[in-house]
């Protein structure tokens, strides 16, 4: 009897040679809206209105417009639950944060003069991504198992037995400077026996555990943590009353924390190769922990131009923000095949220390156009467009010289060649269009609404599978997600007495994603790893408090 292999050939070395895959670049320079109670209750369409500290960081455009000086801080209660859906079977889980959105000085500084009046400076926080979230999931009858998913990794990277042995000599971890690396998913498979070698050398044959007639379940639980935080010190001003410049110099400072747990039951499981094989139940899980952290800068230039008082237009441009990141990954597994003389038991990677590994990281670039009307002197109405050209993340080691001959000669000799070949692959421009309305009902008091929409990042060719999906070699979990979209609804209230403002904001986001156990085999489609629906909802309450004078 025959055992399928699930191959995976175009899964090459080459492409695992990186820590970072483009997955986890979008994982961290995804859009979000944070900022004050204000600006979210618009569902943040304020490019072209300004006079708020959220602008710093949006359109620092926006700082010319005021007229007097201010300090704030906004605070936000985010009550997150997701459900994770595999066929009939859906998952939920709840959890609650409280963090502070936003947090800064504006200094007004008058010239007294018809062609500049102000001239205005300040300094913000402002956070700008939330990587904090949970979700769980229970796949009752899954078509393969992560196991042949990696003897196809090492099956397509001619990964032999001494690749992935430990001796006294040689530690597949850590292997000495110029040896053949293998992928960390392999080395940590083959010591749990998940996957087994037939033949030798260059003929070596890997085996995962799912084969004819067997059947199981897995679970996963995945847990984030961190997030992005970004200082600003932006100056700006007006012309006439009528162009207001300002711009934005950003620091920010990244973490993001991953903790994945993987476990599958297998009936009638495959051990020992493809011949001479033994069926056995099998259970196994593998944990993984992924860090990654570091600062980064960027710039931002805005305008506002006012032709009427009726009318407001913005410009924004965002440069990437430049990161230098350090991430930290280890794994480990436990496995029980009782129907074998294999005992239970667990491995860790890297004899149990992490991995460490420096890269640097530029986000993509980004444009928003805004307009908006002023009617009656009650009511604004503004909408803004924002591209995000996701396709032009780019990752870089900081000890490779990309002006180098060798560079020159053999562009692929760049670690990170094919990350970023995956990149453009994988990923096109995303566009966000917000909209938000605000009313002032009296002097006092005003009432806000706003929805703002997320267009999926995604080429079709990577969602619809018909694409190899590349993670990281030393990210222990190969799942993934790609997200479809996200909308936002939002809704607020503010209250104005002399020179103190109390504004609240609530505002509901909505994401979905397709979730997958690994990449799946565009070969043998069938044969493919589980795939869940994924569904991320958050309902937030903003409170911002502040004093102009």
């Amino acid at each position: 009897m025959n055992k399928p292999l699930l191959l995976l050939a175009s899964l090459s070395i080459a492409s695992a040679a990186s820590a970072q895959s483009a997955l986890e670049g979008y994982a961290l320079a995804q859009p979000d809206l944070f900022g004050t109670a204000r600006f979210m209750g618009m569902g943040g369409a304020f490019g072209a209105l300004g006079g708020d500290m959220s602008t710093l960081s949006y359109n620092p455009g926006g700082i010319g417009v005021y007229r007097s000086s201010e300090i704030g801080a906004t605070m936000n209660l985010d009550f997150q639950n997701s459900d994770m859906k595999f066929g009939n079977f859906t998952n939920k889980d709840n959890h609650t944060l409280f963090m502070m959105n936003n947090a800064g000085y504006i200094g007004a500084i008058r010239l007294n003069s018809n062609v500049m009046p102000n001239f205005n400076w300040g300094f913000t926080y402002n956070r700008r991504a939330n990587f904090n979230r949970r979700y769980s999931g229970y796949d009752g009858a899954i078509p393969n198992s992560m196991s042949n998913y990696i003897a196809g990794i090492a099956n397509s990277n001619g990964i032999t037995t001494g690749d992935v042995t430990e001796t006294n000599r040689f530690d597949p971890y850590y292997p000495n400077d110029g040896y053949y690396a293998a992928p960390w998913i392999t080395i940590l498979g083959a010591s749990s026996h998940l996957i087994t070698p037939e033949g030798k050398d260059s003929d070596t044959r890997w085996y995962g555990l799912y084969g004819d007639g067997t059947s199981g379940t897995s679970k996963v639980t995945v847990q984030e943590e961190g997030g992005i935080d970004e200082y600003n010190l932006a100056f700006g001003g007006n012309f006439g009353n009528i162009v207001f410049w300002g711009m934005d110099f950003g620091i920010t400072d990244l973490s993001l924390t991953r903790k994945t747990l993987y476990s599958e039951s297998l009936d009638n499981a495959y051990l020992g190769g493809a011949t001479d094989f033994v069926r056995s139940r099998a259970d196994w899980d593998m944990y993984s922990y992924y860090k990654v952290g570091g600062t980064g800068f960027n710039y931002k230039l805005g305008l506002i131009f006012k032709p009427i008082q009726e009318l407001r237009l913005g410009f924004t441009f965002h440069t990437p923000t430049w990161y230098s990141l350090t991430e930290y990954f280890y794994a480990n597994t436990q496995y029980s095949y009782p129907d074998t003389n294999i005992p239970s038991g667990s491995q860790q990677t890297g004899g149990g220390f992490e991995g460490v590994n420096d890269v640097n990281f530029r986000t993509p670039w980004r444009f928003i156009a805004s307009a908006a009307g002023v009617i009656a002197d009650r009511m604004i109405v503004s909408i803004d467009v924002d591209w995000t050209g996701m396709q032009y993340m780019h990752f870089s080691s900081p000890y490779y010289d990309s002006d180098s001959f060798e560079s020159a000669v053999n562009p692929s000799a760049d670690p990170y060649y094919y990350t970023n070949s995956d990149i453009k692959d994988y990923y096109k421009t995303s566009v966000t269009f917000r909209a938000g309305v605000e009313y002032r009902i009296s002097d006092n008091v005003s009432a806000r609404v706003g929805y703002a929409h997320v267009s999926e990042p995604v080429k079709s060719d990577a969602k619809d599978n018909r694409l190899p999906i590349y993670t990281s070699s030393t990210n222990m979990s190969p799942s993934y997600e790609f997200d479809n979209t996200t909308d936002y609804i939002t809704a607020g209230l503010g209250y104005r007495y002399k020179h103190f403002y109390l504004d609240a904001a609530y505002v509901n986001r909505r994401k979905t994603s397709e979730w997958h156990a690994f990449s799946p085999d565009i070969e043998v489609p069938s044969a493919s790893g589980a795939q869940a629906k994924l569904t991320n909802y958050d309902n937030q309450i903003v409170l911002s408090l502040g004093f102009r004078f």
